[in-house]
């Protein structure tokens, strides 16, 4: 009888609320005790003489039977939150975020330009290739949230846009 089997029976007995449950196998004499005033459940497991002295003590495993009360998790959810109306655009994929084509011309946009869908919004370079992120709405830029040269991730937010 392996451990996992030892837990499934405890379980088993202490859900069925039997005060005592004994078991002889072959080589095992299981007895379980669950104690109904403190709710806990003893195992001692005792194997034949012929077995080494280190593995003849008895094993005593305390496990508590008693029911936790689950906490609820607390929800606050504000309804007056800026970013609700908000469209986030994604990195499409891993590389280095860019603002602008080269190092000597100007960001491709800035916060409170007016975008439209297809306008050109960054660069991201991934092995060597510069792959311009397109936007797939129109609307304005409320928020850029990766700084210039940074590492992005997929799937990571790289603008807010208000479509309004």
């Amino acid at each position: 009888m392996d451990l996992k089997e030892i837990q499934n029976l405890i379980k088993f007995v202490a859900k069925s609320g039997a005060s005592e449950v004994k078991l002889e196998m072959d080589d095992v004499k299981i007895t379980i005790r669950t104690g109904s005033e403190d709710k806990e459940t003893t195992i001692i497991q005792q194997l034949p003489s012929s077995v080494p002295v280190a593995a003849q003590a008895p094993v005593t495993t305390p496990v508590q039977t008693e029911v936790i009360p689950e906490l609820k998790a607390e929800t606050s959810v504000s309804t007056t939150d800026e970013n609700t109306n908000y469209i986030t655009i994604k990195s499409p994929i891993i590389g280095t975020f860019y603002r602008k084509p080269s190092p000597d011309k100007s960001n491709f946009v800035e916060v409170g330009d007016s975008i439209n869908e297809g306008s050109v919004l960054c660069v991201v370079e991934a092995m060597k290739l510069f792959n311009e992120i397109e936007s797939e709405i129109s609307g304005k830029i409320v928020k850029i949230l990766v700084d210039d040269s940074s590492p992005v991730e997929f799937d990571q937010p790289l603008f807010l846009v208000d479509p309004s």
